[in-house]
């Protein structure tokens, strides 16, 4: 895995971290962006769960996708305890983003849902 990677400090952080690691093309940084157990609604259609098994989904991302993606700013994250909810408007048109963080026993946030794209109806 990356060592010294810059860690999220608010569950905002989440989203710019896992542009500039995607652009970086480092799947490693991104996947250490999520717990161990995360859950990602990607691709399109299917579930992909563990921090091992997202790793091999943004390598083919990263392999695939024109980059650099652009960094979106937040929408308002909801926050309850230890869990916020956090979301985007797609740069790329596909409607928007919506994950669930959570914030670790040294402070600093994972995702642990992600869903990568939600379409525009």
């Amino acid at each position: 895995m990356t060592e010294n990677l810059a860690v999220a400090t608010t569950p905002e952080d989440l989203a710019r971290l896992f542009v500039e690691r995607v652009n970086a093309r480092d799947a490693d940084g991104v996947a250490a962006l999520y717990a161990p157990d995360a859950v990602m609604a990607y691709p399109a259609g299917s579930v992909t769960v563990g921090r091992d098994a997202i790793r091999a989904v943004v390598e083919k991302l990263i392999a695939y996708a024109p980059l650099p993606f652009a960094v979106e700013p937040p929408l308002p994250t909801v926050r309850h305890g230890d869990l916020a909810l956090t979301s985007t408007r797609a740069a790329d048109g596909t409607g928007g983003r919506v994950q669930v963080a959570q914030r670790q026993g040294d402070g600093t946030w994972l995702r642990i849902i992600d869903r990568p794209e939600v379409p525009v109806e």
